[in-house]
Formats: C-alpha cells, structure tokens, sequence
C-alpha cells in the first residue's frame, strides 16, 4: 500500500508537459493496438482515473489527439476514437505516392548521388540476415520511406510527408502481422534502392508506386479483418 501511495505521489508531483506528454503517447498507443477501437466512447473522466491524473492533462492530451484526426469530442457523448475512414485513407496513400515518387526522381538526378549508406545496411543484407519482428520491421519501413525524402534535402516535404505517415501509422502497422509482407518489404526495399543507385529513374518510380499500392491494398484487407477479431475478442472478456 505505501508503495503505491508512493508512485501516486511521483504522478502528482509530475511536471505537466511531461504528465500530458505521457498520457498522449499512452492514448495513442491504445489506439495503434486496437486497445481502444475505433468507434468506442469514453470520458475524460474514465481516462484520468485509469492514468492516475487530473482531467486538465487527459484533455490536452485528447485536444491534441483530436488535431491529429485519431480522436472526436461531442458536447453531448465525450470523447470517441474516430472510426476509419478508408476513403481517407486511400487519399492520404494517394498523396504520399505524388511525395515520394517526386523524391525518387530527385534521388537519381542528384549530383553528387545521394547518401543512401544507412538503408543499404539495413535492407541489401542477405536472407538469413533479416529481421522477423513484425513491429520493428514496421518502424524501419516507415523511417526507409521517410530517409528518401530526407535524402533529398526538401525539409518541407519531410515535414509533410512525417505527417502523413502518422496519420497512417494505425493502419500501416497491421501490414507486418504477416510473414510474407515483412519478406515482400526487404525484397521490394532492395529492389528500389539498386534503382535509385542504378539511376533507373522511370524504373524505381514504377517499382515504387507498385511497393506502395500494393501495401494500401492489403493494409485494407488485414485491417477489417483484425477489427473484426478485435471487437469479438473484446465482447468475450
């Protein structure tokens, strides 16, 4: 019992950034594994008292939430994670194709060639070399993506091409439940990095644009099923 007066005290005592800073990642991780679904409702309330914190920090947290398009507020109903909008999603897919194909095209036209060594490590390794763990594949596929728009020193495009890519995080991660997509990601990454080095630029652009359709097309497929696993998993317990 004192222990845990003890660490309700250090929440307390908490500086509160860091206490909102912290309840907005662990919100957004909820949503991200389906802890808390799309469509569900909840208070703010309900929230301070599972993190163990005032309202004022669960609202900025939410508030912010909010502006990120993850959550919605009602006057009358509080707080609801926004059910998915597909329609959304394939525009934003649609978007960041136009980014990164106008990246890839920059990246064989460069002079001197892009410094592409730190991808090179991670994706041209051999088979037995490759990593199996679905969510760390998945962050080193989001951040392959962004180090080619990176790579070609558009700071503005990184920035909106960083924003889309948190927007899509919550359906993009359920793409690497599978096995043979974490495989198609190396074998499609290598493929499209030996372009660019190649200088393939109606090559890479084609590769691209199939590597990104194809994963739009069954993150849809695996995220209706994983919902509907998800609610009935939910409803048992």
């Amino acid at each position: 019992m004192k222990l845990i007066k003890n660490e309700k005290k250090k929440k307390a005592d908490e500086p509160r950034p860091n206490l909102t800073e912290r309840i907005y990642q662990q919100l957004k991780q909820d949503i991200f594994t389906f802890r808390l679904l799309p469509g569900d409702r909840f208070s703010e309330n309900e929230i301070a008292e599972r993190v163990e914190a005032s309202r004022t920090p669960v609202r900025e947290a939410l508030t912010r939430l909010q502006r990120e398009g993850f959550v919605d507020v009602s006057f009358r109903s509080g707080w609801q994670v926004k059910p998915f909008d597909f329609k959304q999603f394939e525009q934003l897919y649609d978007v960041r194709i136009v980014l990164e194909l106008a990246a890839v095209k920059k990246l064989c036209e460069m002079e001197p060639g892009p410094n592409l060594e730190d991808l090179k490590r991670i994706w041209l390794v051999p088979t037995e070399d490759r990593l199996e763990d679905g969510p760390t594949v998945c962050a080193l596929d989001e951040r392959f993506h962004e180090q080619l728009i990176e790579a070609t020193g558009n700071m503005e495009m990184a920035r909106i091409h960083h924003d889309i890519t948190e927007r899509l995080r919550i359906v993009r991660r359920i793409d690497f439940t599978q096995k043979l997509r974490i495989q198609a990601t190396y074998d499609e990454h290598a493929k499209i990095l030996r372009t660019i080095i190649e200088r393939r630029t109606e090559d890479v652009k084609s590769y691209l644009k199939t590597h990104i359709e194809a994963s739009k097309a069954e993150v849809r497929k695996i995220t209706l099923h994983m919902l509907y696993e998800a609610k009935h998993q939910q409803s048992e317990n």
